[in-house]
């Protein structure tokens, strides 16, 4: 009898994430401890759509916008002659994972470091 409850139990968890992945909404993570970089060459910075639902989010690159097409090329002419390129990446909560892997994929063929920001856990 446990066994069978045990088997219903992992359909029912399986069969609901099933019918609707996008359910599950992470933030970005909250930080106990603030670590300061050395050098910061490259900031790629992701704005949130104006309105839920559009796939309107602005991207800059060193406060240069672009658009996600462009941000390969240019971010390759910016690591031009660096050695170990960095680049830290802002994101607006409210962006998807997907919106995230985009740009990780893009650093990851480019052979860039990527570094997220977060917000350091405010004490009130």
């Amino acid at each position: 009898m446990n066994d069978i409850m045990f088997f219903l139990l992992l359909f029912f968890l399986i069969v609901s994430t099933l019918v609707n992945p996008s359910v599950v909404k992470i933030t970005l993570p909250n930080s106990k401890k603030v670590q300061e970089m050395n050098k910061q060459e490259i900031t790629i910075l992701v704005t949130a759509p104006s309105q839920p639902g559009l796939k309107d989010q602005k991207y800059y690159l060193n406060n240069q916008q672009l658009d996600l097409e462009s941000l390969e090329p240019a971010l390759k002419a910016k690591i031009v002659g660096l050695t170990d390129p960095t680049a830290v990446l802002k994101f607006d909560k409210s962006l998807t994972i997907e919106d995230l892997v985009d740009v990780l994929q893009i650093g990851a063929e480019l052979k860039i470091k990527m570094v997220l920001a977060t917000q350091p856990i405010s004490n009130k």
